[in-house]
């Protein structure tokens, strides 16, 4: 066969003829300390065929797309990672034993006589994945936001003939949304709101320049007992077609598609049900204390990152019921946070430099101290120490400077278009907000400028 299968939460195996190149590989065990499960069981063909494959690709560090529970099953493999500037995961996988391969960027690199393959790295630690199978273009963007690379996308769809888009859509649980404010009431995140899934789809697809769309990166479910209240949030597979436009092809999220005869076959796992587990199951109990060498440890992690005493005035990590008081800068108060997070994890984060593990498992609870206007971290903290400190290794000011400007040289002219559309989109949801007729107004009015019409060309 000449097509390919999905299963997990964001596995694609390509065939040419027999099994080459499969992505992101979390098929078993559990993430972001045990606080995400996998909702289906993998079948054994799609193990078999996973273990046939030459080529692995991982699309970023997060644990529900580089499991190394799943890893460890596949040492005899080819990893292949985009160009990131500061190499951490090239480095600490290469460390592990694995034998990686980091790839030259926007340039189709062939694998097999009918498998080519791009990748694209953005600043935000992320890539996505075009490829070329026997004609056909899969645009995987995983759980990836555009910072940059849009427009190169949409040049690349429009020369070939339906391609398929893989991609997250979901209500927005798959982030940091255990929020709270000083009083302690928790905020309502936007996940809550639900907005019809299709629209979403819709946009993104007429975005991209895609006809026919598979869900990716969105199968999880929470499993502690800490964090199994976001399961309200999560998206279910029938959400997907509520106002989607019948310009689309829908497929269903697991499948087998033969591209030389243009069918498919649904794979249907079963699915997994659990109750939900103790966190001590995990190494988590919430009664432990930190001790002296704990706190110096965090407090050398926290002030290492430069650019947050320019934004953030204190933070306060609660753990077991005590605060510790981290004052970044003396000045008239701006804002602060509140990190109320069991001791196990949090040390886990520190150490090994994962902080947004901490963040989307959804068990941390956060509270907003001042004025952030968006009722969450971004733009003043996650970007910061997640994206840039932790995975990019770019801590002072100098660093992050040089790193930026790194990324920009990629790709100039888009990366200056970018920062214009992010501090404007900025400005908007600052002003305006995004639950407003203007907002959404704003939206439609960005579509319009940006889409690119399939021209239906075949490469």
């Amino acid at each position: 066969m000449i097509g390919f299968e999905t299963i997990g939460n964001a596995t694609i195996i390509c065939h040419d003829g027999k099994p080459i190149l499969a992505t992101d590989p979390w098929l078993t065990g559990s993430a972001y300390f045990g606080s995400w499960g996998l909702p289906y069981n993998i079948p054994e063909e799609l193990w078999e065929n996973l273990k046939k494959c030459e080529y692995i690709w991982l699309s970023h560090g997060h644990p529900d797309h580089i499991s190394i529970e799943s890893l460890d099953k596949l040492r005899d493999k080819k990893i292949l990672l985009a160009n990131h500037i500061g190499n951490r995961l090239q480095n600490d996988l290469t460390n592990l034993g694995f034998n990686v391969s980091t790839l030259e960027e926007r340039k189709w690199i062939q694998l097999t006589k009918n498998l080519h393959i791009l990748t694209i790295s953005d600043y935000f630690q992320d890539s996505i994945l075009l490829i070329n199978l026997n004609g056909r273009l899969l645009v995987n963007i995983n759980d990836a936001y555009n910072k940059g690379w849009g427009k190169f996308v949409q040049n690349i769809t429009k020369s070939f003939k339906d391609p398929f888009l893989f991609k997250l859509f979901g209500y927005g649980d798959a982030d940091m949304i255990n929020y709270f404010m000083e009083d302690g009431t928790q905020i309502s995140p936007k996940a809550a709101l639900k907005k019809p899934m299709g629209e979403q789809i819709n946009f993104w697809s007429r975005y991209y320049g895609t006809k026919s769309i598979v869900p990716s990166s969105c199968f999880h479910y929470y499993q502690r007992k800490d964090s199994s209240w976001a399961n309200q949030f999560t998206t279910n597979i029938s959400d997907y077609t509520n106002q989607l436009s019948p310009e689309f092809e829908l497929y269903p999220a697991f499948i087998r598609y033969n591209l030389e005869t243009n069918q498919f076959q649904e794979i249907k796992p079963n699915k997994i049900i659990l109750s939900p587990i103790d966190p001590k199951e995990f190494g988590d109990n919430w009664e432990d204390h930190l001790d002296s060498s704990d706190a110096i440890k965090i407090e050398r992690y926290i002030k290492k990152i430069e650019s947050l005493k320019g934004f953030v005035d204190f933070i306060n990590f609660r753990v077991g019921k005590k605060d510790n008081i981290l004052e970044l800068r003396t000045r008239k108060f701006k804002r602060g946070i509140t990190f109320e997070v069991p001791r196990g994890s949090l040390m886990t984060a520190i150490k090994y430099e994962i902080f947004d593990d901490l963040l989307i498992g959804n068990f941390m609870k956060t509270t907003l101290h001042g004025d952030w206007h968006n009722n969450t971290l971004y733009p003043y903290f996650t970007p910061y120490v997640a994206k840039y400190a932790d995975n990019g290794k770019a801590k002072t000011k100098t660093q992050l400077k040089r790193y930026l400007k790194q990324y920009k040289q990629k790709s100039p002219v888009e990366f200056i278009f970018h920062c214009f559309e992010r501090e404007s989109e900025e400005l908007i949801r600052k002003y305006i907000g995004t639950n407003t007729k203007v907002f959404e107004w704003a939206k439609k009015f960005y579509l319009i400028m940006n889409t690119h019409k399939p021209t239906n060309k075949a490469e």
